[in-house]
């Protein structure tokens, strides 16, 4: 099925979700206009400094039991990967509280895991088909992922999350001593044991990637406006233009793939979704000595380690602070130490190391789940935002349900667990718990 002839539909935001999405709205047959007010790819946007990892094992949602026991920790320690900004709280604590929610118990997990499963089975197989069609293949490597831990008891202490992901259909094969050295020989050695994920993949340059995929969509008939969505225009119940900071565009249909800028879209089209920056920072050592062979994740650091354009990329850390609040540089620093730490090789050099450091903002709903749907009071907006970790993973997918739904065709991601109405139903429950405890 395809759309008819001439139906013109905008796609607000042209990061990763963005540019995917033009993509899949092509193929179906749409007329598309991309509108984005910085270029795409660039050093604004979330896409540009994420870790590069493509990864199927990426389910396990940041909330889990007994998380709300560590937030006092995490509030006083200034080396904690998860942070927040006093000065921040009092206005991130209805946030907090449904983040913690939601994953106060295994049941909940467990949904929440078999949601983002639909999100991000084969991944990078989705990526490499859309790579190949852009001509940009170059981007898209398969070689694994890489799970590192210092024992074999430190893999099997983090149980949760390795059954959720083999009860998902993630395989994983496991490397230790000497299958680990050969396998990664720049690797430090007080890591003796690692999970293998087969299946994973990787981008070797994020940015360059959205960059390209961007102007493919324009070679194959997109339009690319630079401006900034502020709103909707309608007749009646029937979408009629999209406004913007340039003037009004028209069109029969809307995507909103802002990323962290889209809750005040996503409220002009009727919706209130609690999202905030969970600021991630980058650091990135130019032409190092030594890199690895295949993307690794630590597991006492929790950053993603790739190599992105020739630089070793270290990506991780959790700030939550506001969108104007200016960077907390020492969240790169804590990356850069881990960095040297897990690559011996690399500190041999380090008064001669050259550094780039970043900050960005992933969109994050407080359940860990993408919004992905129509918006509540309009069948001609759709939403695709709130991807927190999972963006650059989950786009391909996140497309095609996108362009399923505009075109009226059954899907087989089960949208109504992305809804943004899911919200509004939570508010109601959050609210039945507090009035019977008080």
């Amino acid at each position: 099925m395809k759309s008819d002839l001439g139906q013109h539909v905008i796609v607000i935001g042209c990061g990763i979700i963005g540019a995917c999405t033009a993509h899949a709205l092509l193929e179906d047959g749409w007329r598309v206009t991309l509108v984005e007010p910085g270029v795409p790819g660039g050093v604004q946007a979330a896409s540009f400094g994420n870790g590069a990892f493509i990864s199927p094992a990426s389910i396990v949602p940041m909330s889990t039991p007994g998380l709300w026991k560590r937030v006092p920790a995490y509030l006083l320690s200034s080396e904690s990967p998860f942070t927040i900004r006093w000065s921040y709280l009092p206005r991130l604590f209805p946030w907090l509280f449904r983040f913690i929610l939601t994953g106060s118990t295994v049941r909940k997990v467990e949904q929440t895991a078999r949601s983002l499963n639909l999100l991000l089975k084969d991944c990078v197989l989705h990526h490499q088909a859309l790579a190949k069609r852009c001509g940009c293949e170059h981007f898209i490597r398969k070689d694994g992922l890489l799970y590192a831990y210092p024992s074999r008891h430190a893999f099997e202490s983090d149980t949760l999350a390795w059954r959720l992901r083999r009860e998902n259909g993630v395989k994983w094969r496991e490397l230790e001593g000497e299958d680990l050295r050969s396998l990664e020989p720049a690797l430090d050695s007080r890591y003796l044991f690692a999970a293998l994920v087969e299946d994973g993949g990787n981008c070797t340059d994020p940015g360059g990637y959205v960059s390209s995929l961007a102007a493919s969509a324009v070679a194959f008939g997109a339009n690319l406006v630079k401006a900034r969505a502020i709103g909707f225009n309608f007749s009646e119940s029937a979408l009629k233009s999209v406004r913007t900071d340039k003037g009004d565009l028209l069109c029969d249909k809307a995507v909103v793939a802002a990323g962290v800028y889209s809750p005040p879209l996503a409220s002009t089209a009727g919706d209130t979704v609690p999202l905030e920056s969970e600021r991630g920072y980058h650091v990135e050592i130019e032409v190092p000595g030594s890199t690895p062979k295949i993307p690794i994740m630590p597991s006492d650091g929790r950053m993603a380690n790739c190599v992105v354009s020739g630089n070793l990329r270290a990506a991780g850390q959790v700030e939550l602070a506001s969108l104007e609040a200016g960077p907390n540089w020492r969240r790169a620093d804590l990356l850069l130490r881990q960095l040297i730490e897990t690559y011996p090789t690399v500190g041999l050099a380090r008064k001669d190391l050259k550094i780039k450091r970043w900050m960005g903002h992933r969109p994050s709903t407080p359940d860990g789940l993408p919004v992905i749907g129509f918006s509540s009071t309009s069948r001609d907006i759709v939403y695709a935002f709130g991807h927190g970790h999972i963006g650059l993973a989950a786009g391909p997918r996140t497309a095609k349900a996108v362009s399923d739904l505009l075109v009226g065709r059954r899907s087989d991601l089960d949208v109504v667990s992305f809804s943004a109405a899911r919200f509004k139903r939570e508010r109601f429950y959050c609210l039945r718990r507090w009035r019977k405890a008080n």
